[in-house]
């Protein structure tokens, strides 16, 4: 429990169960308070019948009041609780409390529903209109509900109860009604003998308890337990019997406690319902009779328990039935003996070396079994899952009680007299197979067939009883052996460190573990074979596996023979297997012979050459060390894949050098210490020399270099080994060739000077330049075989200029466009052109050209300028007279506003702001273009809007082909609009090909307009008006959307209405100014002086702005005014008193529909009628009055004041006090019928008296029928011992009657 809370999810405080979890879990407290919710509803629907069919509509206050602070309740301390998934937003326990609230209402009558008619329509049989007065609407008000809880006998709440009489049955009592049979498991335990009663209320049971054995060998029990048992006689009284059920039900309670607590958590589904409890009439599983009780005998001792008699309350003993006793007898019980070898549950023997299946050997068990003889005892054998059941049956003692006669034994036998035996019996089973052997006490049954269950027979998740169950295991015999060495193939061990032997085991049981191995160690013989190594000494040792792990691994450290010995684990020793040896070789260090060699030649010593023989296993790694005068040392390392192996090194600068050997690396030892030879020497390199800094022409690597100007060219040379030294090199012209010699060069970077032939440096070509020999400062002189230079010598500079005079030097495009710009060039391309407009000095171009007459491509305005030229070999001069040329724009086309349009400037937004017009009327403004015909104009309109923005209306294009044109405004809509040209196209720019090319906000035309509105007025709505006669034309309702005039424009307004009385034939005129834009119509001046419609028409509208009105709409121009006159009520009788259900009837006069004002006990209600007569049902006692009559939709109302009446109760008669009493009597009692009669005495009332019947909802056929007269209290009582049902069918009281008299109406639903 605590481990499944740790790993719960951390919650906050205020998410938590108010509850603790450890006090109560989280679904036992949905469980309770669901449960509690769900008894608050029960008792709900309780009230809500009793209202309904029992209770006074007086009390449906208080039912309301109870049940909405109870709702609140509950709802409220849920939330306080927060249990989860009941734990709901605030919002959600709101609306849960507003809806239980509203349903009680709705239930109990508390909540009045005007559905705008008053109640329930109705219609009588001459056509007039039935109303309810009843103005609280609940479910008791719906029929088909109603009906649901009807009974047969009490149909409504006027005649309830009915007193039903019979005569008592004969009272019977049985023991044991369920031939159970029943068993004391221990000195201490109690039982109980259920004891079957019907008609039966007792005041004394009494029993008889005779000992078992009592009477069979009194001198044997004596001489067994010292004194003979007793026969003892009890008596139980009501005290006594409801002692022994009250402790009944509370040891069931804390049973199904128990189990719930001991349930498993993961099984349980919280949404699950517990198991259903035993009904209260219901006892194992059998069902009582309403007439049929069960009490209980309690017995603490066994032997045989008789009832002798069963005493009722009346004083009348009971019939006892067949059979009058049963025996109880001691449990039986089972159980293995602990015989001091076998461990109680398990124990482990180890398998036999000769048997591969198992042990080969024989368990014993001892059995106890105690119990009535003859005893049988179920068990079962499980070895490695296979399941094996036995039965053993007639178990007995040699010296049981023998009968003397047939009859003797029968009466032994029958009556459960034998004594219960202490048994032993031996148990001998094999155990031939590997594994888990179980052997399982399941059941002991006695004489009497009382069944024990011992233990679950389910062996794999039971928890068995320590004395119920034998397990034995049979392990296997563990398996050892190297692994991954053997002979053949030996494990290898470094000098200094440790080679890991494995040892594994194989074949094993986990419950043997762990696992002792022995091994022994014997050093290996010299090489010589004479004797063995001293350093190592031959030893023995147990080694021990850790935990269950299979596999053991030694660390071996000195070289020889490593071999098994034995294995034995926790509990069985095992075998040894091949490879039992491990045979250890130690590896040498590897070793290196070395042999140096110098490398001469004429300077000198130029390097060194070592020879390496390499002993160890390949590959090997050398690491050697370079040393030059007072240098660091350098490391170098080389690898070698065979024994053998040369090093040359011969370094490119001379100086004094240390070449030394210092670490060697093989496949198994890595950077071992070398102490090879060492050798010094002074190094000096042949001298060597190269061209530098000149470009490859990728011809025989021949490097080529430019020459524009001088009788000289510059060649770089790198010279290498011992300086200063003299350099030869030999200049190839067209006709001949010439060594030019440099001595005493001292840098190993050179510059010469080389000159070039006389013929080329005038008119210009190509010669070569080679390096033929070097010398160093030994003396020592070396030919040079590197790649020469090819040297190009210019002696024409290249020259750039625009082609044309100066007049053609220009040129005009459209903007956008490319333009190209010839050029004249001279000299060997590609060219490098830069350049530069005039206006824009300081940003400078540069062009990449390939031909003397290439074009130079351009886009922007401007004077180019040509500054710098330069060809594939040289720079050159530009043509200061050719050096630019012109480029133009064609011009865009724009326009703007003619002088002759009368315009304002505003300078604050760029904007002419042209003269008001008035919405519809046309206008225009004329535009001058420039460009080049035909144009076409892109432009916005838009118009502001309320929020002071701007709203897009649309975005035409027009075209023109002259030079001024004329633009139409937008004229057709009012408001502020405004005209912006957004863009314009000419012959040179087409829109359709310049679409992105927009004109700047800056610099765009901009012209705006007030468009003033035209007046105009209409009615809101064409709905009819209504005045009484002699009645103002002022407004009834000013929040009323009638009559309501709406004006359009410019105020103030001047308005003008006619008013055409059509019965007359009379027209009034009506001119009104007002200021706002909306009217109600509101002529005081005017009084309606006959009835009939009267039209009010709109003639003419006008505003501030004088602008035409616009055209009105022929719809709502006008509006119908109706004229009535005033409405009455007339009752058709004079009636002042009157009962539930009674109909009032009133004539109507007027014209519908009318509405009539009336009052119940001091409510007031309105209803509508459409036709006369008018017709009330009377359903609330108390007071009626009609109050007031209008007519024409509540128009012309009129006050009433003399229709008064007093509405009486229906009388009420109740047997019983309205319960359904059910009496029973003997022969020769009387029982007394009660009758409540409710209301205004005098009463007559009529009841009956009906068989009774066993048919449900079905009356019996009644036997006598009696009126009784003239009765001024109300309670009246009668006597009879007759058998029967006695119920009311009629009651009347001083004013009304029950029943009522039917009076024909048919009742419809409207």
């Amino acid at each position: 429990m605590s481990k499944s809370a740790d790993t719960k999810p951390k919650v906050a405080d205020g998410s938590r169960p108010l509850i603790p979890e450890n006090v109560l879990d989280v679904p036992s407290q949905r469980l309770y308070y669901l449960s509690l919710g769900l008894l608050c509803q029960a008792i709900k629907v309780f009230d809500f019948i009793n209202y309904l069919f029992l209770g006074d509509p007086s009390q449906s206050g208080s039912y309301t009041r109870k049940w909405v602070f109870f709702d609140f309740l509950y709802c409220g301390a849920l939330s306080l609780l927060r249990i989860p998934r009941l734990n709901y937003a605030k919002s959600v326990v709101a609306l849960q409390i507003v809806s239980l609230c509203l349903l009680d209402a709705f239930l109990f009558g508390g909540l009045t529903l005007n559905l705008g008619i008053g109640g329930s329509w109705k219609v009588s049989p001459d056509g007039a209109e039935l109303v309810s007065t009843g103005s609280t609407f609940s479910l008791a008000n719906i029929p088909v509900i109603g009906s649901l809880f009807a009974s047969s006998t009490a149909k409504d709440a006027h005649l309830l109860g009915q007193h039903t009489v019979r005569m008592s049955p004969i009272s019977t009592a049985q023991l044991n009604p369920y031939a159970q049979t029943f068993c004391i498991a221990s000195p201490g335990q109690t039982i109980l003998i259920p004891l079957l009663l019907n008609n039966t209320n007792p005041s004394n049971v009494r029993y008889t308890l005779t000992p078992l054995g009592y009477g069979a060998d009194t001198t044997e029990q004596k001489l067994k337990s010292g004194h003979v048992a007793k026969v003892e006689k009890v008596d139980l009284y009501p005290k006594d019997l409801k002692a022994i059920e009250q402790a009944r039900l509370e040891s069931l309670q804390v049973a199904k406690v128990a189990s719930l607590t001991k349930r498993n958590v993961e099984d349980y589904d919280e949404y699950d319902d517990d198991e259903e409890e035993e009904p209260v009439h219901s006892h194992h599983g059998y069902s009582l009779q309403k007439t049929q009780s069960m009490q209980h005998i309690r017995l603490s001792r066994p032997g045989v328990l008789r009832v002798d008699r069963v005493l009722d309350a009346s004083g009348i003993d009971a019939r006892l039935v067949f059979p009058t006793e049963v025996t109880i007898a001691p449990c039986p019980r089972a159980e293995f003996i602990d015989d001091g070898v076998m461990i109680p549950g398990s124990e482990l023997r180890c398998a036999s070396p000769t048997l591969a299946s198992g042990g080969g050997e024989e368990l014993e068990l001892q059995i106890s079994i105690y119990g009535v003889p003859p005893l049988s005892l179920k068990w079962h054998k499980d070895v490695n899952g296979r399941k094996e059941p036995f039965m053993v049956e007639g178990i007995e003692g040699e010296t049981h009680v023998h009968a003397h006669s047939q009859d003797e034994g029968r009466r032994v036998a029958n009556a459960g007299l034998r004594a219960p035996q202490q048994l032993t019996i031996p148990l001998t089973v094999p155990l031939d197979a590997l594994g888990t052997h179980s052997y399982v006490l399941e059941a002991v049954i006695d004489a009497l067939g009382n069944v024990v269950t011992i233990s679950n027979s389910d062996t794999k998740h039971g928890h068995l009883d320590s004395k119920a169950v034998r397990s034995a295991t049979v392990l296997r015999r563990p398996k050892v052996s190297f692994r991954h060495c053997g002979p053949g193939n030996p494990a290898s061990l470094l000098i200094g460190s440790e080679a890991p032997l494995t040892i594994a085991a194989r074949d094993v049981d986990s419950q043997d573990a762990p696992w002792d191995i022995t091994v022994n160690y014997h050093p290996l013989e010299s090489e010589d074979g004479a004797k063995k190594d001293k350093r190592y000494k031959p030893w023995t040792q147990n080694f021990s596996t850790q935990g269950d792990r299979t596999e053991l691994t030694l660390r071996a450290s000195a070289p020889g023979e490593y071999t098994i010995s034995g294995i034995k684990g926790a509990h069985c020793e095992g075998d040894v297997l091949s490879p039992e040896t491990c045979k250890v070789v130690e590896k040498a260090l590897p070793t290196a012979e070395i042999e140096w060699k110098k490398i001469h030649e004429c300077s000198g010593d130029i390097g060194v050459s070592a020879s390496l023989v390499l002993h160890g296993t390949p590959p090997f790694q050398v690491f050697y060390s370079m040393k030059r005068d007072d240098e660091p040392a350098r490391e170098v390392a080389k690898t070698f894949t065979t024994s053998r192996g040369d090093i040359t090194i011969q370094p490119e600068r001379s100086g004094h050098y240390t070449f030394t050997f210092l670490r060697l690396s093989d496949a198994n030892y890595k950077k071992v210490p070398l102490k090879g030879p060492s050798i010094d020497q002074v190094v000096h390199p042949p001298a060597s020399a190269d061209f530098i800094g000149a470009s490859s022409t990728g011809g025989r690597n021949k490097r080529r270099i430019n020459s524009c100007s001088g009788s000289t060219v510059d060649v770089n040379v790198e010279l290498r080994g011992t300086g200063p030294w003299n350099l030869d090199v030999q200049v190839v012209g067209p006709k001949g060739s010439e060594i030019v010699r440099f001595d005493n060069i001292k840098t190993a970077r050179k510059t010469l000077k080389v000159p070039i032939p006389p013929a080329i440096d005038r008119d210009g070509g190509a010669f070569e330049i080679d390096l033929v020999t070097v010398e160093d400062a030994y003396g020592c002189k070396r030919a040079l075989s590197v790649p020469g230079i090819t040297v190009n010598v210019r002696r024409v500079k290249p020259t750039a200029k625009f082609y044309g005079t100066v007049e053609r030097r220009q040129i005009t495009i459209l903007e956008g466009e490319d333009a190209k710009l010839p050029l004249r060039l001279t000299g060997d391309g590609p060219w490098r052109l830069k350049y530069r407009t005039v206006e824009q000095p300081d940003r400078i171009h540069i062009a990449t050209l390939a031909s003397p007459n290439d074009e130079l491509k351009v886009t922007d305005k401007g004077t180019y300028e040509i500054i710098e030229i330069s060809d594939s070999q040289c720079p050159g001069t530009v043509i200061t007279d050719s050096s630019t040329y012109v480029v133009n724009w064609v011009p865009r086309p724009s326009a703007r506003l003619s002088t002759e349009v009368q315009s304002t400037y505003e300078p604050f937004n760029g904007s002419h702001i042209l003269p008001p017009i008035c919405e519809g009327l046309p206008d225009h403004v004329d535009l001058d273009l420039t460009g080049r015909p035909p144009f076409q104009i892109m432009y916005n309109i838009a118009r502001d809007t309320d929020n002071g923005g701007t709203k897009i209306l649309d975005q035409p294009t027009f075209s023109s082909i002259q030079p001024r044109t004329r633009f139409q405004l937008h004229t057709a809509e009012a408001g502020r609009i405004y005209y912006e040209v957004k863009q314009i196209g000419d012959a040179s720019y087409p829109l359709a090909k310049n679409k992105h090319a927009i004109i700047p906000r800056s610099a765009r035309l901009l012209f705006e307009q007030q468009v003033l509105m035209r007046p105009s007025a209409r009615f809101k709505n064409n709905h009819r008006i209504s005045y009484c006669l002699n009645d103002a034309f002022t407004p009834h309702d000013y929040s009323a959307a009638d009559g309501v005039v709406v004006l359009e424009g410019t105020p103030p307004f001047q308005l003008e209405l006619t008013i055409k009385n059509l019965a007359a034939s009379e027209i009034h005129h009506q001119t009104i100014q007002l200021d706002e834009n909306v009217w109600k119509l509101n002529i005081p001046s005017y009084t309606f002086r006959s009835i009939g419609p009267h039209l009010v028409t709109i003639e003419s509208i006008q505003d501030a702005s004088h602008c035409a009105q616009a055209t009105p709409d022929p719809l709502f121009r006008s509006v119908w005014v109706d004229v009535a006159e005033t409405a009455a009520i007339v009752p058709f009788d004079r009636r002042e008193h009157y009962c539930i259900g009674d109909i009032t009837q009133f004539q109507l006069e007027g014209t519908p529909p009318w509405t009539i004002g009336y009052r119940v006990n001091g409510k007031s209600h309105v209803q509508e009628v459409k036709t006369s007569p008018f017709a009330v049902v009377q359903e609330q006692p108390g007071e009626f009055a009609i109050t007031s009559i209008a007519h024409q939709h509540k128009m012309c109302k009129t006050a009433v004041t003399d229709l008064k009446y007093a509405v009486h109760p229906l009388p009420s008669a109740q047997v019983g006090h309205g319960k359904r009493i059910i009496q029973d009597i003997h022969e020769g009692d009387q029982a007394e019928i009660v009758f409540t009669l409710i209301g205004e005495p005098p009463f007559t009332f009529t009841y009956q008296r009906t068989e009774l019947t066993t048919k449900k909802g079905v009356q019996g056929k009644v036997l006598e029928t009696h009126t009784v007269s003239g009765v001024t209290t109300k309670e009246y009582s009668i006597f009879s011992a007759l058998e029967g049902t006695w119920t009311v069918t009629f009651i009347s009281d001083r004013y009304c009657r029950y029943p009522p008299t039917q009076d024909g109406a048919i009742e419809k639903s409207r």
